[in-house]
């Protein structure tokens, strides 16, 4: 079988949809970030080998959570990991929340309801966010507002990845309450272009989407750190780019992801939005912001 570095795509933090760790963090917090991340990108590409049966998979997991936890120096990137956590005196819990979440990805492949899928973003992406504002040592009364955010990006790159993820791992995170309601099967995803009764489908779990990026809009405000704040704020504007791209477009003919125009243009909106953001926070806190 193969080892944990050898199942990796060759995908970087750079290929990703939104920010990871960009210039915009601190220094200082970049590395654990980055350690973070190469963990998740390994276990990720593990959990999507096309060319691994179920078990293996699964075995590679177990031995990724196994030398993250200290029995063994096999993985690299377990290793670094683990040095970053205990440099940071950091907890692994959030790594092994998002291992939980690729094997299910492993074992389960449809979702009943949409709790069923806020169930999976629990594990597969608010320990994420979660891990980020642990680095920065923000208080846990920002993690509603993160889990807010970090679900809605999840499910919007569910929807993007829909007809992929279906024709190539028989993988469908849109929930089957929700096909159902429109009429829909799941063996539209297959199709070259969606259905009527798909996209409004899609449309409205992208309403839902950006009623979860409501109840994110004031997370960026709430961080102590100037630098992640603003991070935070582009993140949030690129999403709800996007979900506005997913209310109108076919994710199984149309491009729903943004551009290098506009991730450019969408990211100083969104600096903007987060520094206005911030000179309000000052005059209502009475304090200045964390020194950048």
């Amino acid at each position: 079988m193969i080892t944990p570095v050898e199942a990796r795509s060759g995908k970087g933090h750079r290929d990703e949809n939104f920010p990871v760790a960009s210039r915009v963090i601190h220094p200082r917090h970049r590395a654990p970030i980055l350690a973070f991340y190469e963990f998740v990108r390994t276990a990720d590409d593990i959990a999507d080998h096309s060319a691994l049966a179920p078990a293996q998979k699964l075995a590679l997991l177990d031995r990724l959570e196994a030398t993250l936890l200290g029995k063994n120096d096999d993985d690299a990137v377990c290793v670094a990991l683990r040095s970053q956590l205990a440099a940071r005196q950091l907890s692994p819990r959030h790594a092994q929340d998002l291992l939980a979440a690729f094997r299910m990805d492993v074992t389960k492949l449809r979702y009943r309801d949409w709790d069923d899928l806020i169930g999976y973003c629990t594990y597969s992406a608010m320990p994420v966010g979660r891990f980020v504002l642990d680095v920065h040592g923000e208080s846990r009364v920002t993690w509603p507002a993160n889990d807010a955010l970090c679900a809605a990006l999840q499910i919007i790159n569910h929807l993007q990845d829909c007809g992929k993820d279906y024709r190539q791992l028989d993988r469908v995170y849109i929930p089957l309450d929700a096909l159902a309601e429109t009429g829909t099967s799941v063996g539209e995803l297959a199709a070259d272009r969606a259905s009527s009764g798909l996209l409004a489908c899609i449309r409205r779990l992208a309403g839902r989407t950006g009623a979860l990026l409501r109840d994110s809009r004031p997370f960026s405000a709430s961080i102590e750190d100037t630098r992640l704040a603003l991070e935070v704020a582009v993140i949030q504007t690129f999403a709800e780019r996007l979900v506005r791209l997913l209310s109108r477009r076919d994710p199984l003919s149309e491009r729903v992801h943004l551009g290098k125009a506009g991730v450019a243009g969408f990211g100083i909106l969104g600096l903007l939005w987060g520094a206005s953001r911030r000179v309000g926070r000052v005059f209502t806190a009475g304090h200045r912001p964390q020194d950048a």
